[in-house]
């Protein structure tokens, strides 16, 4: 199913601030290196990212699944002055491309790159409520493990931000029962019923989830 209708792609594209050539030249070898990945979010999704973290003044934000790093450098290029990004990972190989291209950005210094279960790295985070920002897209079947671990150290007002919500409409198909997508019900089932958050799921690709901290 798809989310959003193949026609309007380049014009959705096209009508969002334009990438720059870090952003540009990261995809390109993204999609050389890794052909017909689906992994890499999509520019507007970037700049939505972005956004998001400017609106909220985000300090402290936290990353669940890095890949080849597009999604981080549009999330610290959104922190205020000072600000930092926890970025979790378990690929050597693919965030070693991450690390060409934050580098090419200037925010090596804004990024600091885990590679370790994200639970394992979240686990370890203090408890008080000190995270401004998190985006989670990484392994599906980790996503309520992850979202539990953050809404504690969100503090009132931060933002998480799910991506992937919809798994191309397989959230509503009855036959699609395979591990990933019963956690993705879980999670969105968990989110609505959640009374810490105020959260919207938006139609943005292949469904984003954004839950406030109350």
């Amino acid at each position: 199913m798809d989310i959003v209708n193949p026609a309007l792609d380049d014009y959705l594209l096209a009508h969002a601030s334009p990438a720059d050539d870090v952003l540009r030249d990261l995809v390109e070898e993204t999609h050389r290196t890794a052909p017909g990945t689906t992994m890499q979010i999509t520019h507007d999704e970037g700049e939505f990212l972005t956004m998001l973290v400017r609106l909220t003044g985000a300090s402290s934000a936290v990353e669940v699944g890095v890949f080849t790093g597009y999604s981080s450098i549009c999330i610290a290029r959104g922190l205020s002055e000072g600000g930092r990004l926890l970025a979790c990972d378990v690929s050597e190989e693919w965030t070693s491309v991450a690390r060409r291209y934050w580098e090419r950005a200037g925010l090596t210094d804004r990024i600091d790159l885990r590679i370790a279960p994200a639970d394992e790295t979240l686990r370890a985070l203090p408890a008080e409520e000190s995270v401004d920002f998190a985006f989670i897209d990484a392994d599906k079947v980790g996503y309520p493990t992850y979202y539990e671990e953050l809404v504690p150290r969100m503090r009132p007002g931060g933002l998480i931000v799910l991506d992937n919500v919809l798994r191309g409409g397989r959230v509503i198909d009855p036959a699609a029962q395979d591990d990933a997508d019963r956690a993705i019900r879980q999670i969105n089932d968990t989110i609505t019923a959640d009374s810490r958050v105020q959260s919207v799921m938006l139609p943005l690709r292949d469904g984003v989830t954004v839950a406030r901290k109350r």
